[in-house]
């Protein structure tokens, strides 16, 4: 008789090569450390002397990113599969980080490790949050620096948007895909070509916003700072008192109308570039967002008007920049909202859930999942009222399939989960109510500034502990990259064949 040989229960762990991810991320370092250079001249040209801050974390990221890249040498690129693609969307983040936080703690800033871990994570996630004050005596390298983590970020932020998320399948990315991606490679057959053109529109709208800027009344260098910080939906500002240290109409106008620039699909703007503006004007997510901006600023108007803080043109534009501020994510201040009163706390609180739109440089739940999960709930409740009907669900004229529903609506739910976890977090830190849910979702949602004394626009996070920096730092990685991707790579399942 023959032996029987017992079957294997368990899954085969393959073999994951780092090889790709450790070369990406060489790359990424490199660059990164490159960048350290452009605030080390400037900081060396006004003779503030904190140059040499930049140009040792330059020379350790640099030597850092050459040992990655040589390591994975000769390595597929272009050829990731999905766990080295979940692995390296979230790895880069953490990565970058923790180097773009070498001179913070090294030049004139000071900050610990923990604040400037806070500070280079909300540069890199574009969120805007701070421990930084005195912004108005900083050196001009700092400032700059600040900027670029932004600039940096939210070109990073659409390029996971258009070429990760939909392949990875979160939160009902898959129909951006369909909706942006794959259309546009009917113009531009190479994935080579989309990136060129991305990265042109958003440098060109970066280079118009500066000008605009400019010819607002801003001097050089804090128009093309802004800017970047604009483009970015990020927030960094130059000064602790943000926008309002300007008291320019001009400059709060063209901070409004480039945050919803940035708030609206990039890949758009490529097809506007190749001749079909129109997209702009009957894409259904665009047209939705406007529609949010449209309500929320006129409710925001009646209420400065109503109750007496602000009227006529002061009113209408304190409105409208609050709300392009907050629904873009950008997170600038005009003036001090948490001072509006308790109805604005709530309209703005209910805002800092909604976000822009998919492929934009905004955080959020984003235009596209809310009306998806709007439509699923309607069709739902027809199917209750019509047992026997049939209501398909459709989104921009064409049936939504079932696994885009079911990968919105399970988005929605983790987002709004993960909010009420780190709100209670931080409550059970000592922070208040007010204080502690604001924090979570404008870190989950990457605005930046909360509601309240504390953490408000006018504000920053400085008096946080230590603890709750820690946690929000975390929170701002797991919103910039739509928590699932952060999330799946604790599951033992994932790392399995």
């Amino acid at each position: 008789m023959h032996a029987r040989i017992p079957k294997v229960e368990a899954e085969a762990v393959s073999v994951l090569s780092l090889r790709p991810v450790a070369t990406t991320l060489g790359i990424l370092l490199s660059i990164l450390g490159a960048a350290m250079l452009a605030p080390a001249a400037v900081d060396f040209a006004a003779r503030s002397g904190g140059q040499g801050a930049f140009v040792g974390g330059a020379a350790i990221t640099i030597f850092v990113g050459v040992l990655l890249w040589m390591s994975g040498r000769g390595a597929t690129m272009g050829k990731l599969d999905l766990r080295q693609a979940f692995l390296l969307t979230t790895s880069a983040w953490v990565v970058l980080s923790i180097f773009a936080a070498l001179p913070l703690m090294w030049g004139h800033a000071r900050l610990s490790f923990t604040g400037a871990m806070f500070e280079s994570m909300s540069g890199l996630t574009t969120t805007g949050a701070s421990v930084m004050s005195g912004l108005d005596a900083m050196s001009p390298g700092i400032l700059l620096w600040r900027a670029l983590l932004h600039w940096f970020g939210g070109i990073g932020i659409i390029a996971i948007a258009i070429a990760v998320m939909p392949v990875l399948s979160v939160g009902g990315m898959q129909l951006f895909r369909t909706e942006s991606s794959d259309k546009s490679e009917k113009f531009l057959p190479r994935a080579g070509a989309i990136a060129k053109r991305l990265l042109i529109a958003y440098v060109g709208l970066t280079l118009a916003c500066a000008l605009a800027f400019i010819a607002a009344g801003l001097g050089p260098f804090d128009a093309v700072t802004i800017a970047m910080s604009t483009l970015s939906s990020g927030g960094f500002a130059n000064s602790d008192q943000s926008i309002t240290v300007f008291s320019k109409p001009a400059v709060d106008y063209v901070a409004t109308v480039f945050m919803l620039v940035a708030a609206l699909p990039f890949p758009l703007y490529v097809r506007a570039m190749g001749g079909d503006a129109r997209r702009l004007f009957t894409n259904p997510e665009v047209r939705l967002f406007l529609a949010i901006v449209a309500v929320f600023t006129a409710l925001s108007f009646l209420q400065l008007t109503l109750q007496g803080v602000a009227s006529g043109e002061t009113a209408f534009r304190w409105a409208l920049f609050t709300v392009a501020s907050i629904i873009s994510t950008t997170g600038f201040m005009a003036a001090d909202y948490t001072n509006w009163g308790a109805f604005s706390d709530t309209l703005f609180f209910v805002l800092m859930f909604v976000g822009g739109c998919t492929g934009s440089t905004s955080g959020g739940i984003k235009a596209l999942r809310i009306a998806i999960t709007g439509k699923a709930i309607r069709q739902h409740l027809k199917r209750i009222s019509f047992r026997s009907g049939m209501f398909p669900l459709r989104y921009g004229g064409a049936p939504v399939p079932d696994d885009v529903v079911t990968s919105v609506l399970s988005f929605v739910y983790i987002f709004i989960l993960t909010f009420l976890i780190v709100g209670a977090a931080l409550s059970v830190m000592g922070l208040d109510l007010r204080t502690a849910f604001s924090a979570a979702i404008a870190c989950l949602a990457n605005i930046g500034p909360g509601l309240g004394p504390i953490i408000g626009p006018a504000s920053n996070y400085a008096g946080l502990p230590d603890a709750a920096l820690w946690l929000l730092t975390a929170t701002m990685l797991l919103g910039r990259l739509e928590i699932l991707t952060v999330l799946v790579l604790f599951l033992p399942r994932f790392w399995r064949r």
